[in-house]
């Protein structure tokens, strides 16, 4: 059994709350593992009665009649027997059509604790809380971070870090021996999230362009990047037509399906979002690697990934940031909490380190700035007060930017 603990303190610290449960991530990450498997054995094992838990999984063929909310909401009703209170699990509920009216139903007219899940990211759009009334909270759930992968894993800090690197943290590919099994497995992702999760909901007509637009996004993870710049380059390899605002809405669709994150650029001089040139985060590292048949390993760059998905997954809002004519590589921020991070695989050139350490230039406002990097030496001071933190201590540790 994988263990998520952090997810499921989530969940527990969550239950009985007056709250619709929101439980997001992309196809396969383990939403309905943490539900279905390892709050249903936490809830048994504090006492509720598995007559008192309904669970329904929309994905299952045994179930595709309940896709009409009019019968799930009866399913529903038939289940309930007395006034006690009942834990409801609804899995891929994007699957209803207006799914809204009748989970506000189900909380409204039941003594219930809902929980549903999802691997679309309108469910967290304005739009729908407020269809919801206020009564939703999001958890949202990504692939295994390396903490969670190293628990499970074992072993070899090093090795189990080399593994992650190369095949991600999608949960079923961590349990897999064979080489060609891991790189099956994440082929065969690909092609659903791609094809079934995006092509065919959207009915897009151009899957070539579509397949393109992912490997070019792939091959460039941390490069700034714009619909226009992007239409020019297809165009260059061979595409005639290719349109700006056919670029957008492909970019709106990964990015709704949590296929990529997108990262926008703030001008700290400026103090505004810059329109152009943001930058697009790969859910996983794995799929990243199968999707460019594992080539174009740039190792500064694949960190770079690493750090942007753990500094999400801790709840910072995360952008990237111009200084002038440097970038810094992230500006991560919570409610009282500033930090400006860069990411190289090493710092030990000379080069390399005023390199990065010139982004920092004429930032005295007081907040740390803080380079990650795999250097193995115990120096963690810089100049002017920078520090420097091992990739290893970053990953394992949620408080280290704060501790150091």
């Amino acid at each position: 059994m994988i263990k998520r603990d952090k997810l499921l303190e989530k969940l527990i610290d969550s239950k009985d709350k007056d709250i619709i449960k929101i439980i997001t991530g992309i196809r396969r990450c383990g939403k309905s593992y943490l539900l279905f498997e390892l709050y249903y054995k936490y809830l048994i094992e504090h006492g509720i009665a598995k007559d008192h838990i309904i669970l329904i999984n929309l994905e299952s063929r045994k179930n595709a009649a309940l896709r009409d909310s009019a019968l799930l909401y009866g399913y529903i009703s038939e289940r309930i027997k007395d006034e006690g209170k009942y834990y409801i699990f609804i899995d891929e509920i994007q699957t209803i059509d207006d799914f809204e009216d009748v989970v506000n139903g189900i909380k409204v007219d039941f003594n219930c604790d809902l929980y549903i899940t999802g691997y679309n990211s309108k469910l967290l759009s304005s739009e729908i809380n407020t269809k919801l009334r206020g009564r939703g909270i999001e958890i949202q759930v990504y692939p295994l971070s390396f903490a969670e992968f190293y628990e499970n894993k074992g072993g070899d800090i090093r090795n189990a870090f080399n593994e992650y690197m190369l095949y991600g943290g999608m949960p079923y590919v961590s349990t897999l021996e064979k080489e060609y099994e891991k790189i099956d497995y994440l082929k065969m992702l690909n092609d659903t999230i791609g094809f079934k999760d995006i092509i065919e909901r959207h009915g897009i007509k151009r899957e070539a362009l579509f397949n393109s637009l992912l490997e070019l996004l792939d091959s460039q993870i941390g490069s700034p990047v714009s619909p226009n710049k992007i239409a020019n380059t297809l165009k260059s390899s061979g595409f005639k037509t290719v349109d700006n605002e056919t670029i957008s809405d492909y970019l709106k669709y990964i990015c709704d399906r949590f296929l990529f994150y997108k990262a926008s650029r703030y001008d700290l001089k400026g103090k505004q979002y810059l329109k152009t040139l943001n930058k697009y985060y790969v859910c996983d590292l794995g799929l990243r690697n199968e999707k460019t048949n594992f080539r174009q390993i740039e190792m500064t760059h694949l960190l770079e990934n690493l750090v942007y998905l753990e500094l999400k997954r801790r709840n910072y809002v995360i952008d990237i940031g111009k200084n002038g004519s440097k970038e810094i590589d992230f500006i991560a921020k919570t409610y009282k909490d500033l930090y400006y991070i860069q990411v190289s695989s090493t710092v030990e050139n000379g080069q390399t380190m005023e390199r990065e350490l010139s982004a920092f230039k004429g930032l005295d406002d007081g907040y740390k700035k803080i380079v990650i990097t795999m250097d193995d030496n115990p120096f963690i001071r810089l100049e002017k007060g920078y520090k420097k933190v091992h990739v290893f201590d970053f990953l394992l540790n949620e408080n280290i930017l704060n501790e150091i």
